[in-house]
């Protein structure tokens, strides 16, 4: 496949019903699924290198998260939280009926596959943290601030793309090629130029955290990977000022002492473009 089939599923939230897109790649009736989901200011699209290269084996979904790419916004922006994504998530995998589900979570995206893997009766089977865990070091989201939900408009991609490479060379080398890949499906068309897709309502709860609820926050996302269950890897740029060094020894130590591999040359976080990133989620996730 070159291009992903497109769809959408109803979800339910606090102020009534939305929609969420996603992109799917390999065989439908295929019984092993794999879902991607990527980070705060993100969308599914992201995972098209990484959807190609696992399609031979899984069926690989990619949703935009409420508020971003395809997907609906939501008249709340207060209901962008985890929680409300999980329950989204709840939704997609019943239409997904898969009988082996994976899950693979950028950032943000993982957070959301934590707290899914950690509920009882959970159906991940294997969960790939990608640069991210239950502390998030509070430089990493001053950095964020900066500029998520900024009023931005463009001229052209190419101009689009240097501005996102400017706030995102902590992502690691890639080539102008690979990142006007990543680029195209963050933008939407604006009269004669472009802005970003996602709705700038997701920095409002993002601004709202307080310190202490931030320490309330990470108490539970620890007692959340305590009762994690599945087989677990963790991803990690070297470079990474999101995630700690120190916070992802700890997560090989506790909970499901997940598997860490780290990335040279890369912060926060991997986008699973390069062979390497590709070729280490892909043997944990087929492993027998």
């Amino acid at each position: 496949m070159t291009e992903p089939r497109l769809d959408s599923v109803q979800c339910l939230g606090a102020r009534g019903l939305h929609r969420m897109a996603y992109a799917e790649w390999g065989d439908p009736a295929n019984p092993r699924v794999l879902v991607c989901v990527h980070g705060l200011a993100r969308q599914g699209r992201d995972f098209d290198a990484f959807a190609q290269a696992m399609s031979d084996r899984c069926r690989v979904v990619c949703p935009d998260v409420v508020g971003r790419g395809r997907s609906e916004r939501l008249a709340d922006p207060a209901g962008y939280q985890i929680p409300a994504y999980v329950a989204d998530m709840v939704t997609l995998l019943a239409r997904l009926d898969a009988q082996e589900l994976h899950w693979v979570g950028t950032s943000m995206g993982g957070l959301i596959g934590l707290g899914l893997a950690a509920l009882p009766q959970s159906p991940v089977k294997r969960l790939v943290l990608n640069d991210v865990g239950p502390v998030i070091e509070l430089a990493a989201l001053q950095r964020i601030g900066t500029y998520l939900g900024q009023p931005l408009r463009w001229g052209s991609v190419e101009e689009a793309a240097d501005y996102l490479w400017s706030i995102s060379a902590s992502f690691g080398p890639h080539t102008r090629e690979q990142w006007l890949a990543l680029t195209r499906p963050m933008l939407r068309p604006d009269g004669d130029g472009y802005k970003l897709h996602y709705d700038p309502g997701i920095a409002v709860p993002f601004r709202a955290v307080t310190p202490e609820a931030a320490r309330a926050g990470e108490a539970m996302l620890w007692a959340s990977y305590d009762a994690l269950r599945c087989p677990t890897l963790l991803l990690r740029g070297a470079q990474s000022d999101l995630l700690s060094h120190a916070t992802a020894q700890a997560m090989t130590q506790r909970g499901p002492k997940a598997k860490l591999v780290e990335f040279e040359g890369v912060g926060h976080a991997p986008t699973l473009v390069a062979p390497e990133q590709i070729a280490a989620v892909r043997e944990f996730l087929l492993a027998p």
